[in-house]
């Protein structure tokens, strides 16, 4: 997960660069169908799924009908939002994958992971409102985070959702069922869009950013949080996202787009705490294996600490 929250924050700085460039809809089919290949390379490598593996395909929809919503509307909300904001918006998910892990898995928060969360999300809020209290009273939020939190919201139910459909897949075979999937809605949905993109007059940064983000920022993130989330809560497992926002002015000031001013870097500072308070667990240690008979089911299992 810590290689996922640095990954992802690539996808944020990149995105932002090219979002203005490309319909989103398009960027991210053309995204998921290169993905999927690169993921069923993989499996074949591996030896190939064994039968019965894509079972209840309609498993894969809805995960990657889920991911997919996601991407589209980041993208959509980095046509206007800054990445540094855009990455505090997705520290978000954290809290309200707990309230979906709870809904879907009886997932139950202890104290150190509810305060966690709580000063993770008001860290996130300062970085969103610029360190600018009244903007912050005025509820003054850009058109780009709306949107961007909408896909957020997808993002936080398609974490317990992984756990909840699996049913002993492993983390490859179940992202290319996933990548597979989301591909081909959005490919039903974004057709006419696709049919329209002049390919040949894009800038060359919306090539870089679609290698990116095929390659690292959804195969293999995809296969990270995945694994992760077979083997931790699924509040810790996005509980790593906090980092994300430091990620992103790193790699800000790496492409040249500057450092933002030091007051917002208060509330970066905050969701680094929340990190370190969810890097231990209070629950007893176990590890889950998919697919074990003798493991309990999601509802009960409990996960070991980091």
């Amino acid at each position: 997960m810590l290689a996922f929250s640095a990954l992802v924050a690539g996808s944020f700085s990149l995105g932002s660069r090219s979002a203005n460039d490309i319909d989103p809809a398009a960027f991210t089919a053309v995204r998921f169908v290169l993905a999927s290949v690169l993921l069923g390379l993989l499996v074949w490598q591996r030896g190939g799924a064994p039968k019965g593996s894509f079972a209840a395909p309609w498993r894969f929809a809805v995960l990657g009908g889920l991911f997919g919503v996601y991407f589209v509307l980041m993208f959509e909300g980095l046509k206007t939002a800054p990445p540094v904001s855009a990455a505090a918006v997705f520290t978000l998910v954290p809290l309200m994958s707990a309230l979906f892990g709870w809904m879907l898995l009886r997932q139950i928060l202890t104290a150190r992971m509810a305060t966690a969360l709580g000063i993770g999300g008001i860290g996130a809020l300062w970085v969103i409102f610029r360190a600018d209290f009244a903007a912050f009273a005025a509820f003054d939020v850009g058109q780009g985070e709306m949107i961007y939190f909408v896909g957020c919201i997808a993002h936080a139910i398609y974490t317990p959702m992984v756990a909840r459909l699996n049913r002993g897949e492993t983390a490859v075979i179940l992202s290319f069922g996933t990548t597979v999937a989301g591909g081909i809605l959005l490919m039903l949905y974004a057709w006419p869009v696709l049919m329209a993109v002049e390919w040949t007059a894009l800038p060359g940064r919306v090539w870089v950013t679609l290698f990116y983000t095929c390659v690292f920022a959804t195969a293999i993130t995809v296969v990270l949080v995945q694994y992760a989330t077979m083997r931790l809560p699924s509040a810790k497992v996005m509980a790593y996202t906090y980092l994300t926002p430091s990620w992103v002015i790193v790699w800000e000031i790496m492409l040249g787009g500057g450092a933002p001013v030091a007051l917002v870097l208060v509330g970066v500072a905050l969701t680094v705490a929340a990190l370190l308070m969810l890097l231990r667990d209070d629950s007893p240690a176990v590890r889950v294996s998919p697919g074990d008979p003798a493991v309990p089911p999601p509802e009960t299992a409990q996960t070991r600490p980091d």
